[in-house]
């Protein structure tokens, strides 16, 4: 007799002891993304973690062997971790990559400035952001800055429940009547993204709110105004995340896109011990702006650490890293769009993820005709459709929204390019690219789940 494909909701048939693992395990992911809220930050806490978990610097070993844990620090910004595993490394890894840069506002290079007598920073929008939403929140500020001794300088305002926290204005809806004209795209231009930050006079004879603010960040952090050329400062939504509903069941935070699949894939690369094949956990920087630069997955930062990696295991040769990678399979750690029962339009639901009912395979991404997409092979589908059934994972299929409703990438395309077999996998997320993202425990308990069978995994 056939037997059809039903989706189901996880919280069905969970048990109370899981139920409470499952509990447990996100109080954990919100942490990560409290200490997080930048990729400096985010690779920062990541090498913590790791370290606490006996993973130690790649430079630290002369030659390795299966079982050692070790990881390699890019700029700051970007974070490989690895367990060796009792096959050559020539015979293909089990990657899990995800990325830890989310949207976010950026300091302009000369930002500061006054009018109207309030002090203001110019701001530039990193990645795919809907403008209005940035407005009338609290904001917080982090990033570095190189002094003009050449020293970093690191800056953090707004975490501390005692430090003051900033904000783009709006406008009232009393004189707005031409700005609701607009359509969603025109509503707030993007020059005026501009962050609020003193309106105290000080000293100076011109510029007299600027200038005092500019005492006040000297007299903290010793900066000067032109310090602010060489720096690198984030804007990023303050507040801690949240449990959200009566039942707890779901967590709101920013940048959930994509540190959930970031902690997800280290959480799980942390409980493996000696795998088949040599386990990898690749959370790369600028996915949101197309995956470019020396941190962006299109780098070579993967590739070369990967042959290092192989010369200390044998006596090395190129081939050995093209074979490696012809060998491998990866999972590409990223977020999908669950269906949003407001917006149901846009979805078409019978390939849609719905919250609640597990870890999302999506065999391609891209838009229109499945452009820039990955397109995973059958036989990949298979395999991980079978693993996760092996190991009791929820999980469901889907892809973003309707054909012609729009679309969107991941890293996918650049690993496969490498000749690497991938597919996207990773947690259905509602309200993407907000201020305020939303995914379920269970779901995000799930990918764990998913990510871990599949590092410690046994394949030919």
């Amino acid at each position: 007799m056939s037997k059809m494909y039903v989706r189901k909701n996880g919280w069905e048939n969970i048990k109370a002891e899981t139920k409470k693992e499952i509990m447990d395990f996100c109080e954990g992911y919100k942490d990560y993304l409290n200490n997080g809220k930048t990729e400096r930050l985010c690779c920062e806490n990541t090498i913590k973690i790791a370290r606490e978990n006996g993973f130690k610097s790649l430079d630290q070993f002369e030659t390795l062997k299966a079982g050692d844990k070790v990881y390699v620090e890019n700029k700051g910004k970007g974070v490989m971790l690895a367990v060796i595993g009792t096959e050559p490394i020539a015979n293909g890894i089990n990657l899990v990559a995800a990325h830890m840069d989310a949207p976010r506002l950026d300091l302009k290079q000369n930002p500061l400035y006054e009018d109207t007598e309030l002090a203001l920073f110019k701001t530039h929008y990193y990645g795919g952001i809907k403008k209005y939403q940035w407005t009338a929140v609290p904001l917080e500020i982090h990033g570095v800055l190189i002094n003009g001794k050449g020293e970093k300088v690191t800056v953090s305002i707004g975490a501390d429940e005692n430090d003051p926290v900033f904000c783009v204005t709006d406008l009232l809806p009393h004189l707005a009547d031409n700005q609701m004209k607009k359509t969603g795209r025109e509503l707030i231009d993007g020059e005026n993204l501009n962050v609020l930050i003193g309106s105290i006079c000080g000293d100076k004879e011109k510029d007299k709110v600027k200038g005092a603010v500019l005492d006040i960040i000297f007299d903290k952090y010793g900066i000067v105004e032109e310090d602010f050329i060489s720096g690198e400062i984030e804007v990023v939504p303050a507040g801690k995340a949240r449990d959200v509903g009566f039942d707890r069941s779901l967590i709101g935070a920013y940048a959930q896109d994509d540190r959930v699949c970031s902690y997800t894939a280290l959480k799980g690369i942390m409980e493996t011990e000696k795998p088949q094949k040599t386990a990898v956990c690749l959370l790369v920087d600028k996915e949101e702006i197309g995956s470019m630069g020396n941190t962006g997955m299109r780098s070579a930062f993967f590739q070369d650490t990967l042959a290092i990696m192989i010369s200390m295991t044998c006596e090395y040769n190129d081939l050995l890293i093209r074979k490696a990678l012809a060998n491998s399979i990866c999972l590409s750690a990223d977020v999908g769009a669950a269906v949003d029962p407001n917006y149901k339009e846009v979805y078409e639901i019978n390939n849609s993820p719905l919250l609640n009912y597990g870890v999302l395979i999506t065999k391609y991404t891209g838009s229109r005709g499945k452009g820039g997409s990955n397109d995973a092979s059958a036989e990949l589908v298979g395999f991980v459709r079978n693993l996760f059934n092996q190991n009791d994972v929820n999980w469901q299929i889907g892809e973003l929204g309707k054909v012609d409703a729009g679309g969107g990438g991941t890293v996918a395309q650049y690993v496969a390019n490498l000749n690497v077999e991938t597919i996207d996998c990773g947690v259905p997320v509602l309200s993407m690219h907000s201020p305020f993202e939303i995914t379920s425990k269970l779901d995000v308990y799930m990918t764990y789940k998913a990510y871990k069978a599949f590092y410690n995994c046994e394949r030919n």
